[in-house]
């Protein structure tokens, strides 16, 4: 299975070393802000679980992201089909990091990463970006990231109660046609 290596960071297959960190992102308020609620142990655990079976099945999924340098774990950055419950279908972005590795640039590298391997890679035409409209600092890298963003493409989240959080945008990012395009295998190869 594909690991994505950039300037700084490792887009990797998840360890059993990363189940407590990991953990500890999904329970700090701050890192969880823009979602419904923290995650428990167990559903913290039941996610890596859930991302390790895709990434080994499709070869491309949310991976664990970590800094080359130190080996440390950070968070998870990827893609992954919309879901089904969505008004719209596609591969989305996503990024999530922990409160310590804010502030370096280090979700847009990540990402940066995933976008080009959904372009080049899966030869996906277009890959969104999805968070709640309160969001800045995610929409913050959507932009750095060349996305746009059509208002009319803004949704209420069904699988969100009703407040601040159920109200989401998209960002969109288009493949140049110049973007040479070689499709892996579920392998990854």
């Amino acid at each position: 299975m594909p690991e994505l290596r950039t300037e700084r960071l490792i887009l990797r297959p998840w360890r059993d070393t990363d189940l407590a960190p990991w953990a500890a992102l999904n329970a700090d308020p701050e890192v969880r802000e823009h979602f419904p609620g923290l995650l428990t142990r167990a559903q913290s655990d039941a996610s890596v679980a859930r991302f390790q079976s895709d990434l080994e099945a499709r070869g491309w999924g949310w991976w664990a992201v970590e800094v080359a340098a130190t080996g440390d774990f950070i968070g998870f950055a990827g893609l992954d089909p919309v879901d089904d419950d969505m008004p719209f279908t596609g591969v989305e972005a996503g990024w999530r990091l922990a409160r310590t590795a804010w502030g370096h640039g280090y979700a847009t590298e990540a990402a940066r990463a995933a976008l080009t391997f959904g372009f080049a890679q899966l030869a996906l035409p277009e890959i969104l970006a999805i968070t709640t409209e309160s969001n800045v600092r995610s929409r913050a890298v959507m932009r750095r990231l060349g996305m746009t963003r059509d208002e009319a493409d803004d949704f209420d989240d069904p699988g969100v109660p009703q407040g601040p959080l159920r109200r989401c945008v998209v960002y969109r990012a288009r493949r140049h046609p110049s973007v040479p395009a070689r499709v892996v295998s579920p392998s990854g190869v």
